[in-house]
């Protein structure tokens, strides 16, 4: 008689929903749990959102900071990635179920999907405001702004053109910053057609200070390095409505209509109206309550991480609470599977910065004094390269941001395809005036001295010339 083979035992399966610094961080660390793991997104690349605002002001390439997904298999052979968008779970069965009638089983579900843009229902916000939460906003972004300039350098400017920065948070701040360098320090060399003094970065807040989470004396330094950038800064300011040529703030009960060719959106986040039909309970904000270990309440196998989690203590929207709850789930998963426990989630402060521009920054790092200027930018640069997530990456932006802060004679910008230009009435092209800077701007002083010093050498030569040569006893 035949032995009969053993069938081997089904190894579990776990799902992970959301390719962002979550889901990431929980795929990573069950890379030697015996376990089988499903990644799940809708676009097949990560995207490191704390540098979307430098790709819509044209400093840094998309591809620059995005990860393709499949490529986390290159590491770890116990996980697969799928594309696809979720829209139903059955808890009963464990299925996740995405568009075109894809069924996903699992043992343990993380999710891990992150949050969206909140408008908070202002009027004309979601139709004609642009957030930067994904890659193609910022594109939006970064090809309108250079659709206005190229239309404005053609027509000529009629009218002064703005773009308004909705929010005062790391978001707004940083934005609001980059765009002001691009006006004061690559305009008047790549659009001299233009006149910088008539194109205004405006950036509203309804607190009476930016940077909200960050100590006093922070917020107040980055407030004065937006003003010395000549942002228009209008704090303790709401909007009332957003216009497709403008917006309509409210401060101190007066309303002021602000036109405006371009308004980003960086005022806030809530959670995706799918997860409504995904069988969990939600909280404040549409997120998904947990307990203290990340378990969804009422669901033993099912956790959420990250911006979309709401636990039982207040944690910052960053990414290291994602990272470090995608890494505590991953690590309960393994000691459940060992008959273990594990202690609740507990978050590590590690800080939280800012950069307003060039060598201007602000950073609050655990045990650390707090820091300005060019060290907390230094900190800054250094940390988000390296929070990047593959070598390529880290590379191609260390490269482009030192391209821009390093090399002040470069004014190139990463641009895309923008519409044609229409003259809106004929025109013709004449030769521009010939471009020379030290004739026609006022001297320095330096300079002065310098030209009244060889006028007095000229004229003391010729005296010598006239007199003739010296006999050696001359009378001075």
């Amino acid at each position: 008689m035949t032995t009969p083979t053993p069938v081997p035992a089904k190894r579990p399966h776990v799902v992970v929903v959301g390719g962002g610094f979550g889901g990431i961080a929980a795929v990573r660390k069950l890379k030697r749990a015996d376990v089988d793991v499903t990644l799940i997104d809708r676009h097949t690349y990560n995207t490191f959102n704390p540098l979307l605002y430098q790709v819509a002001t044209a400093s840094l390439n998309p591809g620059d900071i995005t990860w393709f997904l499949r490529a986390i298999r290159a590491k770890q052979s116990n996980v697969r990635f799928l594309k696809g968008t979720v829209t139903a779970m059955d808890h009963d069965t464990q299925t996740v179920h995405l568009e075109g009638g894809v069924e996903v089983r699992y043992d343990y579900l993380v999710i891990a999907v992150g949050v969206t843009t909140n408008f908070f229902g202002v009027p004309g916000a979601e139709e004609f405001a642009m957030p930067l939460y994904k890659r193609s906003q910022a594109l939006a972004v970064r090809d309108k702004m250079f659709a206005n300039l190229e239309n404005a350098a053609i027509n000529g400017q009629r009218r002064d053109l703005r773009i308004v920065v909705v929010g005062g948070g790391a978001t707004g701040v940083e934005t609001a910053g980059a765009f002001a360098e691009l006006r004061n320090l690559d305009m008047p060399t790549t659009y001299p057609e233009l006149d910088r003094k008539r194109v205004h970065i405006t950036l509203v807040e309804m607190l009476p200070h930016v940077l909200g989470p960050f100590a006093p004396r922070l917020r107040e330094y980055a407030k004065k390095s937006l003003i010395k950038r000549d942002v228009d800064l209008r704090l303790e300011t709401a909007v009332k409505e957003v216009r497709e040529d403008g917006v309509v703030i409210e401060r101190e009960g007066k309303e002021e209509f602000l036109p405006a060719g371009i308004v980003v959106w960086a005022s806030g986040v809530t959670a995706h109206s799918t997860l409504g039909d995904w069988n969990i309970p939600q909280g404040r904000g549409g997120r998904i309550e947990t307990d203290e270990q990340r378990r969804v309440k009422g669901l033993k196998n099912v956790f959420a991480i990250g911006d979309v989690s709401l636990g039982p203590e207040q944690l910052p929207q960053l990414a290291q609470p994602a990272i470090q709850g995608g890494k505590y789930v991953a690590k309960l998963i393994k000691a459940e599977q060992k008959g273990r426990t594990v202690k609740a989630f507990r978050y590590r402060d590690k800080g939280t910065m800012a950069t307003i521009g060039r060598a201007s920054a602000v950073a609050e790092i655990k045990f650390m004094p707090k820091m300005t200027g060019f060290f907390a930018w230094i900190i800054w640069v250094g940390l988000h390269i390296v929070t990047l997530l593959g070598n390529r990456n880290r590379f191609a932006t260390l490269t482009n941001l030192t391209a821009k802060y390093l090399t002040r004679n470069s004014h190139n910008a990463i641009v895309g395809e923008t519409p044609p230009v229409i003259p809106v009435e004929p025109l013709v092209i004449e030769p521009l005036a010939r471009d020379d800077d030290k004739r026609k701007r006022p001297a320095t002083p330096r300079e002065e001295w310098g030209k009244r010093a060889a006028e007095l050498d000229q004229e003391y030569a010729k005296a010598q010339v006239s007199r003739g040569p010296s006999s050696g006893d001359d009378e001075p």
